[in-house]
């Protein structure tokens, strides 16, 4: 997740690493500790770029293109930002936070308070977003979306895969890495808003291809096109990730009024969740330690095996085969679509 600042709280209570219950594949090996900002650039019109190292000194964890981390603010703010520079380097981890004026305070707080020298929390890689093998790439991405494209980018052009880049932003000062992009010449179009309108998506796109898979990482409304382009692919071949949750349909009537029964297997508790109350907030109250940051569905952090029930899934993070295999959910925002869920909590 990019540098997607994404919409979670202003103050949150962290659930630790350690005292957390890693429960789904996606979550892979986790690093929780403090990194050091042992760089500081401005990239472009309100987006600084931030290079991370563990302040122990001790190498950090290894990701794959689309991985992003916790950034946890002394605030108390947690942030989710992609990884953005190069894979191979275990030393730093770079990332890139857009100001965001009408947030909630944590890109502000990162841009007007943290120096090179100054110490945040830290915690992943976690990746919501792998980048599969593909004969042919088409990466779409609008603003700060750039970021979890790049190391992406670089993946497939090592691979020797053809793909092509379309990137568009507000104007061209507010894009971030265009020199870095510059490189790859022609298979980067770039498409300040303030010049070109909005992006050709179906030059860019073109028909239907079962050897191409498009990535997408950007604005609300660049994600919607892209997925109204692209409901002619071959399932699968669209992989998107987003800065907010998208608007997911709300049961009505008496199925949003109907309190769920939770039992937590491995805590050998159960738990009634009436409405209007998360499932994730009742096991939190309960005290059965989770690991969770954006609580909207879309991080991924809460991620939590299911062992039996229907899941009523309400995030905006997993695919359509996932929801379907009904063996995992996000507990923020998911329920149950009958009255009872069983979780491998």
């Amino acid at each position: 997740m990019t540098s997607p600042p994404t919409a979670a709280p202003d103050t949150h209570t962290l659930g630790s690493a350690e005292a957390g219950t890693p429960s789904a594949a996606r979550r892979g090996t986790e690093f929780e500790g403090t990194a050091t900002v042992v760089a500081r650039q401005t990239v472009a019109d309100g987006v600084v770029s931030l290079e991370l190292a563990a302040s122990c000194g001790e190498p950090l964890p290894p990701w794959r293109p689309g991985a992003h981390i916790d950034v946890v603010l002394p605030t108390g703010v947690i942030r989710q930002y992609s990884l953005c520079g190069p894979v191979k380097d275990t030393a730093r981890w770079r990332v890139a936070v857009l100001r965001e004026p009408d947030g909630r305070g944590g890109s502000q707080w990162i841009h007007d308070h943290l120096v090179e020298g100054g110490e945040l929390r830290v915690r992943g890689p976690r990746n919501n977003f792998p980048l599969r093998p593909a004969a042919r790439y088409l990466f779409v991405g609008g603003g700060i979306g750039i970021t979890p494209l790049l190391p992406m980018i670089a993946e497939a052009e090592a691979a020797g895969a053809e793909w092509s880049l379309l990137y568009g932003g507000r104007t061209r000062a507010s894009m971030a890495f265009l020199p870095e992009l510059e490189g790859y010449g022609e298979r980067v179009t770039v498409r300040p808003q303030d010049q070109y309108g909005l992006l050709d998506l179906t030059g860019h796109l073109g028909d239907p291809d079962r050897s191409a898979l498009v990535y997408c990482c950007g604005p609300a409304g660049l994600i919607d096109a892209v997925e109204a382009h692209c409901a002619g692919w071959p399932t699968g071949a669209l992989n998107v990730e987003r800065f907010a949750a998208a608007d997911v349909r709300q049961p009505a009537g008496d199925e949003a009024e109907q309190p769920i029964e939770v039992e937590l297997r491995a805590s050998g508790t159960t738990l009634t969740v009436p409405p209007g109350l998360s499932v994730l907030k009742a096991v939190e109250q309960a005290g059965v330690p989770v690991l969770s940051s954006c609580e909207e569905g879309i991080c991924g952090s809460c991620e939590t095996s299911v062992l039996e029930g229907e899941v009523d899934h309400r995030d905006s993070l997993l695919t359509d085969d996932e929801r379907a295999a009904n063996d995992t959910m996000l507990i923020c925002v998911s329920r149950a679509r009958g009255r009872r869920l069983v979780l491998d909590l």
